[in-house]
């Protein structure tokens, strides 16, 4: 992690040289491909006299089967037969803006369609005018960064980091491309679990996709774990962006990382599935919290309107200013028949927004009752480079295990939020994070990444605890098993009569209706201000020997009980009731805050008018 900061921060510093040439929104366009280009040279450099040497032998062959047999020769997908690298690109500063063309236009045909996407010839007659003269600069500096780093993963994050910077500057929404690594290594442990057995043998292929991927941090965090795991797996991975310079770091790594390059598609994945097509073995995604679907609406609603159940959107469609649940109904749509399985982080909105018969409701009806929600993990807040809110890992699949069929694993890994009681040892340490030493954005806190068993320097339970919570599917204070029926309820319209007082009466005279079809004659008219509604649970807790049970219920059974001796006229409209699902975690976890004695308060009120006197 410190060689990461140390890179992040000398790549940074080259915006030194653009500032008053460029606004500092705009450094991105000139420093995240100069990256990329660095990182393509550092990682050729071993081979690329093999690469001059060999390219005599295929001039004659054509453009792919020249790049087939380059690429041998590099060891990579990819090859540069340009006789420029950074090393001779600053040698020769009179023609470094023709040199550097010559060295981009040097890739083979994959990698120079990578650089293209971020336009970045723009850039170098911009940094190459007399008025700026700053292109050898920029590029001796970049010369004097070493990226050959071996593990990729520390390029992912250096690339994040940079992205996070940029975005800043320009106020973007930063951590809009990219998912903290503790978290996703969680998402991957989580979603692994359940076929470790699986993966571990010899040949096994398996596919990943991540219809929001970034620069791929989820791919790759994925890829890493299956190859710790079983060196002779494989794991193809697959993704789309609608990012330009994200979808071309992601290309980039895919590329050196020996994945295949167009497996990444570009678009907005709502409008054009790149990947229409293609069903997968497992799905992660981050999408972006709370995402506006209003340029895409026109497409998305012709294709349910069109298609229903046999398309992506059929089950409803969620309120125009947040699409979270159009990514999952997108990503259900590609589930393979014999069982995928799909992690995904979403902000609190769809695991309640939207009354019964919305499109939210309607969307959570549809998974739960279909059996694919399997669990949902509440995570601590501040996680997130964007936003200080809590998140939740929702894990579906269509292949539940025998022992999860029909229920729902709720795992509260929040931690508690009461310090001080927890230092006064008023509380047990009930914590799942670690505040950081120095903030990223709002990330102000990160899970440890700990096995199982293990604790952190203040008792923080980390990724193998959690995972281990999910792995047991037992009950405990972190863990609530409960089953599906448990999120559904009825919401019915409670009506009462009109009335009218008359002349001459004691009491008000009750008005009858005319015999309208939604109101059957001699019925009482309903007064429409004492109209009121009711959510009633399909299932009720019973207790009966210091337990309690989960029992059904009847919406007769519930108004009788719960309606009648309060309103003993009152009728219900049952043209009216719908079947509604939501999921409220602060009704599942509770945690008890003991009150402070008398004692305690008079002391401070006696401080404070002491204070004051």
């Amino acid at each position: 992690m410190k060689n990461f900061k140390e890179k992040a921060d000398k790549i940074w510093e080259v915006a030194n040289l653009l500032r008053g040439d460029y606004k500092r929104a705009d450094y991105g366009k000139v420093i995240l491909p100069m990256t990329v280009l660095r990182r393509l040279d550092c990682v050729l450099k071993d081979t690329k006299q093999d690469v001059l040497d060999y390219l005599p032998k295929v001039e004659s062959l054509k453009e792919s089967a020249k790049d087939i047999a380059l690429n041998k020769k590099a060891g990579f997908n990819f090859h540069n037969r340009s006789q420029f690298d950074f090393d001779k690109l600053i040698a020769d500063p009179n023609n470094v803006a023709a040199n550097l063309r010559n060295f981009i236009n040097g890739f083979s045909t994959s990698a120079r369609e990578i650089i293209e996407y971020f336009n970045f010839d723009d850039q170098i007659d911009r940094m190459d005018d007399p008025k700026a003269d700053i292109l050898f600069r920029v590029v001796k500096a970049f010369q004097e960064i070493d990226l050959s780093e071996d593990d990729p993963m520390i390029m992912g994050y250096i690339f994040e980091e940079l992205i996070r910077r940029f975005s800043e500057q320009s106020n973007e929404t930063a951590g809009e491309h990219f998912t903290p690594r503790e978290v996703i290594r969680l998402m991957v442990n989580i979603l692994f679990n359940e076929d470790s057995e699986t993966l571990t043998k010899e040949g096994i292929v398996k596919t990943m996709y991540d219809p929001a991927c970034g620069t791929g941090g989820m791919l790759s965090v994925a890829e890493q774990y299956i190859n710790e795991l079983n060196s002779k797996a494989e794991l193809i991975v697959f993704g789309q962006e609608i990012n330009p310079e994200s979808y071309a770091i992601c290309k980039a790594d895919m590329l050196i990382k020996g994945q295949n390059p167009s497996n990444i598609k570009f678009g907005n994945t709502f409008t054009v599935d790149g990947l229409e097509d293609e069903k997968f073995d497992y799905m992660l995604s981050n999408p972006p919290f709370g995402v506006d679907w209003k340029k895409a609406e026109k497409i998305i609603k012709a294709e349910a309107d069109s298609k229903g159940m046999r398309g992506r959107f059929g089950a409803g469609l969620p309120r125009i200013n947040d699409g979270s649940l159009l990514f999952l109904q997108h990503m259900i749509s590609k589930m393979k028949p014999g069982g995928t399985r799909i992690g995904i982080v979403f902000n609190g909105s769809p695991l309640f927004s939207g009354a019964a018969g919305s499109g939210e409701s309607e969307i959570r009806k549809w998974i739960i009752e279909n059996d694919w929600l399997e669990a949902i993990i509440a995570l601590p807040d501040q996680l997130f480079y964007n936003t200080g809110i809590s998140t939740y890992i929702w894990i579906i699949t269509n292949n539940k295990s025998a022992e999860r069929k029909g229920k729902v694993q709720l795992i509260n890994a929040t931690g508690s939020k009461d310090e001080e009681l927890i230092a006064e040892g008023k509380l047990d340490v009930n914590r799942f994070w670690q505040k950081m030493d120095k903030s990223l954005g709002n990330k102000r806190k990160k899970i440890v990444d700990l096995p199982a068993g293990k604790a952190g320097n203040g008792n923080e339970k980390g990724i193998g605890f959690i995972t281990q919570l999910y792995g047991d599917f037992e009950e405990n204070e972190f863990s609530k098993i409960v089953p599906n029926a448990y999120f559904a309820y009825w919401r019915i319209t409670v009506e009462q009569p009109l009335k009218e007082k008359m002349d001459g009466h004691p009491s008000p005279k009750v008005v009858k209706t005319k015999g309208k079809p939604a109101s059957p004659a001699g019925r009482p008219k309903a007064d429409t201000s004492l109209r009121d509604y009711e959510n009633i649970p399909f299932l009720r807790e019973e207790k009966a020997h210091g337990r309690a049970t989960l029992v059904p219920q009847t919406i007769e059974e519930y108004f009788e009980r719960e309606v009648k001796p309060h309103l003993p006229e009152a009728w219900i409209d049952e043209t009216k009731t719908k079947v509604g699902y939501e999921i409220n975690f602060t009704k599942y976890f509770y945690e008890f805050k003991p009150l402070r004695s008398l004692e305690e308060i008079k002391a401070d009120i006696l401080a404070l008018e002491e204070k004051n006197v």
